[in-house]
């Protein structure tokens, strides 16, 4: 299965991370090669990926915002739970994992994925059903981090028990009377952060498989953040609780 992935950025760091099957490159009658443009045909030459220059008329056909550029690739080649574990135990490093129960927009989804890259955890668990996926439209959103990440789609609660085993801590993310400001826990050590879907929440399995329970204060007029803003934040404490002395 091939599919497309559009915009500068996005195409840019699927091939510089060359984890998938690269077909071949589409780019616009016309456009300045410059900048990132350069680089990313530049790159596809030396991965001896084939180079087409297209009317911008074909490239609208595959996304209207494709930024004169689109990429042909194969599917997005997902890791697994072990593998995650694998990486947290080679680095020495207590794992890090961020749960997504069923994140299903894929503006929210790839916004996490940016922020999951940065803030350096060692791999994400999205559900196998009732989720979106890594999608071409993910990938954009998350503008390539998609690329650099170990992604597994398995059972989030089989997911959570088995980092348990491995010395983690679920903290599930959410606005409840019953849990805790970051400043009151312990997130030093193997963290599972498990956050949510945007209109349910955590399930209640899922809750109820959480050790801790962790809130955003806020002090605004507005009394909620959506998947994407709070889970992200909650990413950056825990990064900073993980590295601090």
């Amino acid at each position: 299965m091939s599919e497309w992935i559009t915009g500068r950025n996005p195409v840019f760091e699927v091939l510089r991370a060359n984890r998938r099957l690269l077909h071949h490159l589409w780019v616009a009658q016309g456009a300045s090669q410059q900048g990132r443009l350069e680089d990313i045909i530049l790159l596809a030459k030396n991965r001896n990926i084939p180079v087409k220059f297209v009317k911008r008329s074909d490239l609208d056909g595959i996304d209207p915002h494709h930024q004169a550029v689109a990429l042909s690739v194969g599917a997005y080649p997902y890791s697994d739970l072990e593998k995650i574990i694998q990486i947290a135990q080679d680095r020495g490093e207590p794992v890090f994992v961020l749960l997504l129960d069923q994140i299903q927009d894929p503006q929210n989804l790839g916004t996490l994925f940016r922020s999951a890259e940065a803030f350096g955890v060692h791999g994400i668990i999205l559900p196998s059903a009732r989720s979106a996926s890594v999608t071409p439209a993910v990938v954009n959103a998350s503008s390539g981090a998609t690329e650099w990440l170990n992604i597994a789609q398995y059972n989030i609660a089989q997911s959570m028990d088995r980092l348990k085993e491995v010395g983690g801590w679920m903290v599930g993310l959410e606005d409840s009377p019953e849990a805790q400001e970051p400043q009151k826990l312990n997130l030093k050590g193997g963290i599972g952060l498990v956050v949510g879907s945007e209109g349910q929440g955590l399930r209640r399995l899922v809750r109820d498989k959480c050790d801790l329970l962790m809130r955003l204060p806020m002090q605004g007029q507005i009394d909620s953040l959506n998947a994407a803003v709070a889970g992200s934040i909650a990413l950056f404490l825990a990064r900073q609780a993980r590295t601090s002395k």
